[in-house]
């Protein structure tokens, strides 16, 4: 360290005293501090804010400054300066992108001393170089080891997503495919059943009074009673094994689906007697085959369109940052993309049909719910649960309502989970904290979603628990104060 340089003219006693310039010469004290204002500290006002830039580092001359943390609905007294050469800011000197921790609000009336950030760094560099390059490497350093932390984080998360969609698409798009190869087999009977009657010489009068049997066939919708399914597919068994009608378990399971009986059957026996009487069958079973393998494409190829959509309106990849939005169909969205974590899991909702539109980040909202429902899901899991990170039962209530006093909309995610100890509900929006093992969760902790409803939303985020019930409350304005950078 350079020697201190002497001069005439001493800082004033009030700022030598302080311990924190205990190693200062009297010209170094008097080169900081002539670069720098002292600024008086008026009771209630505030001093710096939560979250700006820490573009200045404040030094405590006298009386006190408190320091509060937005919590939920209200600011919290999280700690105190009150002890003269207390300090707080100034990251920026070492931390280009340093914020303040809390908010400063003036206590006792006194005194502070301001000095912007690029000073301190500067005279830091001058009079401690080695200190400057240690603090530097060691923000850098942090900030690397965070900045890797989160990437892997949110590459885990990418990747759990990423397999649970998959098994989501998979599903409907395995059953389109198999429904597609057994439309290729029962068109082949379709025509082969055709090509035999029009071989036994059928009328266009009969063929039209078959048709028209065809035409009375519904298929049972809701629950079916499998017993009495089983009785019926026995007697148009036995109906059709008495008319030596080949491969009878196979038109009895698909007529009795249809709908058909004894009595049904009898009637194009009456239509198409003997020899006709096979291929009349087969052509109406397999008709019926494929209209009902038709509606098993439609509603496969119907969900992958749904999931294809959802996934667009979970990552808003093809829309402003900021629109009007319902929240309600973000919450739907990132229904979907957590549908792997919540068999098992009763989802009830309760929307109320009044809701307005509100200005907002969509694609950071979605980021909210999804790790606010990860939570829910990974509190439910337990006994019951089908697997490794499955959520066994319980349910998971959503309730989205309007604040009509304030013109706000109110989100509530609630669970069935055995609740949060009181220790760690107090400290579920501090930064890193986190109760689940490495690799577990989303990797987006709740002080961030703290931080994208409080400060990039105006909104607030809240948490009440007990045994058996945990809600996350999350209030939103309908419309944004100003851009949020």
């Amino acid at each position: 360290m350079d020697e201190a340089p002497t001069d005439a003219t001493a800082p004033p006693p009030d700022l030598a005293a302080l311990p924190i310039f205990s190693g200062l010469g009297q010209a170094q004290l008097k080169a900081l501090t002539a670069a720098g204002t002292l600024q008086p500290i008026r009771p209630g006002e505030l001093v710096f804010l939560e979250g700006d830039p820490a573009d200045d580092w404040w030094v405590l001359v006298d009386g006190s400054i408190d320091l509060l943390r937005h919590v939920g609905r209200e600011d919290t007294l999280v700690a105190r300066m009150d002890v003269p050469g207390r300090w707080a800011g100034g990251f920026r000197a070492w931390d280009e992108h340093g914020t303040y921790l809390a908010t400063g609000r003036g206590g006792r009336p006194g005194h502070v001393l301001r000095v912007p950030a690029d000073i301190l760094r500067d005279r830091f560099a001058d009079w401690f170089p080695f200190g400057a390059h240690l603090i530097s490497g060691l923000y850098h350093t942090a900030r690397s080891i965070e900045s890797t932390a989160r990437e892997r984080s949110s590459l885990i998360t990418l990747g759990t997503l990423a397999a649970g969609l998959a098994h989501e698409l998979n599903n409907p798009a395995a059953a389109a495919t198999r429904a597609a190869d057994a439309l290729a087999d029962a068109n082949r009977s379709v025509l082969s059943a055709l090509g035999a009657l029009a071989g036994n010489g059928i009328t266009s009068a009969q063929f039209e009074a078959l048709n028209e049997l065809r035409r009375e066939l519904r298929p049972a919708s809701g629950f079916v009673d499998a017993l009495d399914r089983s009785d019926r597919e026995q007697a148009l068994l036995g109906w059709l094994t008495r008319r030596a009608v080949e491969q009878p378990w196979q038109l009895a399971a698909t007529l009795t689906g249809a709908g058909a009986d004894p009595g049904w059957c009898g009637r194009v026996e009456d239509v198409l007697p003997g020899t006709e009487l096979q291929p009349a069958l087969r052509w109406v079973a397999n008709t019926v085959a494929v209209e009902s393998l038709l509606t098993e494409v439609r509603e496969s190829t119907g969900r992958i369109s749904a999931l294809v959509s959802a996934v667009r309106s979970y990552s808003q990849l093809d829309r402003a940052s900021r629109q009007r939005v319902r929240v309600t169909d973000g919450l739907e969205s990132t229904l979907v993309m957590m549908a792997h974590k919540l068999r098992g899991v009763r989802v009830e909702r309760d929307y109320a049909e009044d809701l307005p539109e509100i200005e907002a980040a969509p694609g950071e909202l979605n980021q909210v719910w999804t790790n606010v429902i990860d939570n829910a899901a990974d509190a439910m899991a337990g006994a019951g649960a089908a697997g490794e990170g499955v959520a066994g039962e319980g349910v998971l209530r959503l309730t989205v309502r309007p604040e009509r006093a304030t013109g706000s909309v109110v989100v509530e995610i609630a669970d069935t989970g055995p609740g949060l100890p009181a220790d760690v509900r107090d400290r579920a929006f501090e930064p890193f904290f986190t109760t689940k093992e490495v690799g577990k969760g989303t990797g987006l902790g709740l002080d961030i979603a703290r931080r994208i409803v409080v400060e990039r939303h105006d909104g607030t985020i809240e948490i009440d628990s007990e045994p058996g019930r945990t809600v996350v409350r999350v209030t939103l304005p309908a419309e944004l104060s100003a851009p949020h950078s």
